[in-house]
Formats: structure tokens, sequence, C-alpha cells
């Protein structure tokens, strides 16, 4: 059964968290643009670049490297390949069969990009086309709201994480919010690199390796109907 694009807007309006807009939402929008692979993506939640980041990996995020990332960083606005690109020399640039084709989408907040929803499909199947861009602008303006809408509602902390510092909580909350650990310190008036040790701490204390398991392991949104 085909999904519409305003049933689309309908379930981003109604969902209660982020967890909710990645999955099941995101995989809806992926059928709906008949993609093979997609993601939403935060800027903060994106691997650390150094010597042991496999090559393929760097030349994705490299703006120098890859046009259609460029074109979203700059522009803020969604674009295909072949927007940028003659038909098929983007799979001269990325050679895996399932991303033949992309297109990607910003998810802006304040003004800022803050992450990015992403399609591709494989290279025989058919390119996507303007009137994909045209919807997937109007998703992430409907994504980027919901986003906004939902990292201002308030925390409570659970009751069986008392191990946790104040120090800790405050952080946490800032990371529930979309902070990266920059702003985190600004904020806070603390190094950047001290966020970056309290929150090795509390993945240890949490049992968990990343910022989306800890937020939704030590916080719960507060209902206000």
């Amino acid at each position: 059964m085909e999904i519409s694009l305003s049933a689309l807007f309908q379930a981003i309006a109604q969902a209660e968290d982020e967890q909710e807009l990645r999955q099941p939402i995101v995989a809806k929008i992926g059928n709906y643009f008949a993609a093979k692979r997609w993601g939403l993506t935060f800027l903060d939640q994106l691997p650390v670049i150094d010597e042991h980041t496999p090559a393929m990996i760097k030349r994705a995020l490299s703006l120098d490297h890859n046009p259609v990332l460029r074109y979203v960083v700059q522009r803020h606005a969604a674009v295909h390949d072949e927007v940028m690109l003659p038909p098929g020399v983007w799979q001269r640039i990325c050679p895996r069969k399932d991303h033949g084709h992309v297109m990607l989408g910003p998810i802006v907040s304040d003004g800022q990009l803050v992450g990015g929803i992403a399609f591709t499909r494989y290279r025989y199947d058919q390119a996507f086309n303007a009137d994909n861009l045209a919807d997937l602008n109007a998703l992430c303006l409907h994504l980027s709201t919901k986003l906004a809408v939902l990292r201002s509602k308030p925390f409570v902390f659970r009751m069986n994480c008392s191990n946790i510092t104040p120090r800790e909580a405050q952080i946490a909350e800032l990371v529930a919010r979309g902070f990266t650990n920059a702003k985190i310190g600004a904020t806070l008036w603390i190094t950047e690199n001290s966020v970056k040790q309290a929150l090795k701490r509390m993945f240890r204390k949490l049992e968990v390796s990343s910022r989306a398991e800890m937020v939704a392991k030590l916080c719960l949104r507060e209902n206000r109907k």
C-alpha cells in the first residue's frame, strides 16, 4: 500500500520522540522514494575522523570529495547526484552498488545545519528527479520543525540512575537537546574535553555505547497535554 506525502507529514507531526522519527517514519519515507537504503543522521553523532577511519568513510564525509554533501552543507537544500553531476559520474565517486544514486536533505535548527536525511538506489535503478527533491525539501521542513519541538520539551531523569552526578545530568540534558560537545562546554563553562570525558564516564556507568542510547536510558520526556 502506497503512502501519500500528506500522510508522511501527519506521521511526522504525531511522532512522540526522535527514535520514532528514525524508525519507522524514516523507513516510510524511504519506501515513498523507492530507496534501497536510508538514514537520519545528526552531525554530532558522526564518527570522529582520524587515522583509523576507513578511506571510504573519509571520502564520503569530505566536502572536497563529495559534491552532493557539499551542496547540502552550503545551501541547506535537498539535492540528488544528477543535479550536481552528469549521469553516471556519481558512481565513479562512490563505487558501492547500493549507492548508485543518492539524494540528501538537510535538518536545520536555529539557522544551523544539525543533520541530514539520505536515500540511495542501486546504480541500475532510475535516478532521483525534481519531484523527489521538491517532496524531500517539504519533508525536511516538517522534520526540522518537529525535532525543534521535541528538543524543546523538558526532561525528567529516571530514578534508577542515581549514580549520575548533577553535572553529568546537566550534560545529558543538553545532549538530549541536540547540543554538540563544543556547545555543551560553552553553555556550562567547561572545556570540550571535559564534556568528552564526562560522556565516557556516563557511557560506562549506563553500559551504553552512543549518545542516543544514553538519552534513551537516562532521560524521559515530560508529557504535558
